[in-house]
């Protein structure tokens, strides 16, 4: 099920994000410790063009774009977590011509970090193309400028 205040919130910080404007790169649905987005398939992520494999570069920064968001459901407040470290394992290739579903999971919240698994797919959420595990860096709410925090969580009262 869909939390409609999440999903506003990733949705707003994702869509100030130049890469994820490049990209194409939005959510699906967001909830509490998760979160899907999509990557379409363009011809600016073809990695090989002779066979229209997506780069693995592209996937990286969706799993990437996946896990330093999903913290946005894992908090109750908003604020950036740098990315402190992602290690990512590549199962397969995804099929040329369809898009890429990331879903991220907040698995772990301390005082400084944030820990996230994620997986890409296609079609079938049990054929994983790549999966990943992430850390990010707790900053503080205090560290982002108030507008931006404005603009991500709608002006909401936290």
């Amino acid at each position: 099920m869909n939390d409609e205040t999440l999903f506003g919130r990733v949705s707003r910080f994702i869509g100030t994000l130049r890469h994820c404007q490049r990209l194409g790169i939005r959510a699906v649905s967001a909830r509490e410790n998760e979160l899907v987005v999509e990557l379409p398939y363009s011809d600016a992520i073809v990695g090989n063009p002779e066979t229209g494999v997506i780069h693995g570069g592209a996937i990286t920064t969706l799993m990437d774009t996946a896990s330093g968001t999903v913290v946005i459901c894992a908090l109750p407040e908003f604020e950036l977590c740098p990315t402190l470290d992602l290690r990512v394992d590549y199962m397969r290739a995804a099929e040329p011509g369809h898009r890429v579903y990331a879903r991220a999971r907040a698995y772990r919240v301390t005082n400084n970090i944030v820990f996230t698994r994620c997986e890409t797919y296609q079609a079938d959420p049990e054929q994983t193309i790549a999966h990943c595990v992430g850390t990010f860096m707790r900053i503080g709410p205090e560290a982002t400028p108030k507008a931006y925090r404005d603009l991500i969580t709608g002006g909401e009262d936290e």
